[in-house]
């Protein structure tokens, strides 16, 4: 078995060719009222969320959250257990390996028509993050998605999952826990100048459905007055980016986020300054049913744009298998989340490797103090060992495919 501390990167993140990417013949997704259309035939967004892979979050690895709750305390902890060299080789290979063609093929043959795909701000600058170190790594990763989705018809959303600063003040977008973008000049401006230059790479791409803008803003837990505030921005914020984009992309959907979890739209006023703009919200409880959308689709029609719900799943089967019958009868598209974890209630399940305990160990730990790292750390190559089963164990092929939740999704079963 190979050793992590000898991986080396593989191809699908090295292949970038410093130009933008090429336009095909294959047509633009359009807004025309509240539907979506491609050369004039409606379009039904059906798909799932590439999760835990440009952003991963704790629970998808099987950790306990307490401790690691964020990406930037996973990669810590595994600096502590492995070393910081260790650490970037194996976020490297995890990034080439986490979604492959042979991942976008499966999805294809199920019936998906769409990704959406949650990233970091950093992964289209020149900070370092998980083991890359400019912007055109990011790109790169992209390409090759594109390229995938682009051989088996499938729509992609880049989902800004991670915003400067902040947007949410959660584990989710991997922040320091408050959202510092609406209160922070250099992160609004970074936050613009990311999209600018994700909108001049992909503007002559019509396999990119969409540009959602930002995940989740502004948790509810804060105090009235900040989340007043902040709720008071976002629109605002909203349009600055717009107006970045389209100095660049005039065909790109811009896709906006309610605040306080994707439910409350009671923060936008303004549905024309932009044409081709919808809203998305994101539900995960209450009863299954159109009573459970009801404000959804009251604010999609004060608004006359087209409502997407990003993100439901995580429930029992017959809830989202009633979920995704009335979103569909009431012409809201929508993508599951996740596609792969450890674990259940997903597409697919990863296993886990032989060892793992050790790493679910060592990340539950207490390590405030350096007596504590060094007391709790597993020995280096029973690590570094686990860490690669867990890189093998990422392939399709390797994982359990969880048919009854993807039958629930109404996309295609083998049952």
């Amino acid at each position: 078995m190979r050793k992590i501390v000898l991986l080396v990167l593989g191809g699908a993140i090295l292949c970038f060719s410093g130009t933008k990417a090429v336009a095909t013949s294959r047509p633009f997704v359009k807004v025309e009222g509240i539907s979506l259309t491609v050369e004039g035939e409606p379009f039904l967004i059906k798909g799932v969320n590439l999760s835990n892979w440009l952003l991963p979050e704790a629970y998808m690895f099987d950790f306990s959250e307490e401790r690691v709750a964020s990406r930037y305390k996973m990669d810590l902890m595994l600096r502590q257990m492995i070393g910081p060299g260790a650490t970037d080789r194996f976020w490297k290979e995890y990034l080439s390996r986490y979604i492959t063609e042979k991942d976008i093929a499966f999805l294809s043959s199920r019936g998906v028509n769409t990704v959406r795909v949650p990233f970091s701000y950093r992964l289209f600058t020149d900070e370092d993050y998980m083991g890359l170190r400019t912007a055109d790594e990011g790109f790169a990763i992209i390409d090759n998605l594109l390229s995938w989705c682009r051989k088996y018809g499938i729509y992609v959303i880049l989902d800004m999952h991670s915003a400067p600063g902040g947007q949410t003040g959660h584990n989710i977008d991997d922040s320091y826990g408050f959202p510092w973008l609406f209160y922070e000049k250099e992160d609004e401006e970074t936050f613009c100048s990311v999209w600018e230059d994700i909108a001049e790479h992909y503007a002559d791409e019509p396999q990119i459905l969409g540009y959602e803008l930002l995940n989740e803003p502004i948790a509810d837990y804060f105090g009235s007055a900040a989340r007043n505030y902040m709720n008071s921005r976002l629109e605002g914020i909203y349009k600055k980016a717009v107006s970045v984009i389209r100095r660049h992309d005039p065909d790109h959907i811009v896709i906006l986020g309610g605040a306080q979890w994707n439910l409350n739209f009671n923060v936008f006023s303004d549905f024309s300054f932009d044409p081709d703009m919808m809203y998305t919200c994101h539900k995960y409880d209450g009863t299954a049913g159109e009573a459970n959308i009801g404000d959804f689709l009251s604010f999609r029609k004060r608004s006359s744009k087209p409502m997407f719900m990003g993100e439901l799943g995580h429930n029992s089967i017959s809830w989202q298998r009633k979920m995704s019958e009335t979103l569909e009868n009431n012409g809201i598209g929508y993508t599951f989340w996740p596609y792969k974890k450890i674990g259940d209630q997903c597409m697919v399940s990863i296993v886990s490797p032989k060892g793992w305990f050790r790493i679910k160990s060592f990340a539950a730990s207490e390590r405030s103090t350096y007596e504590e790292i060094n007391s709790a750390r597993p020995g280096r190559e029973e690590s570094l060992s686990a860490l690669e089963g867990f890189l093998e164990n990422l392939s399709v092929d390797k994982c359990v495919v969880n048919e009854e939740y993807i039958s629930s999704m109404r996309l295609h079963s083998s049952n």
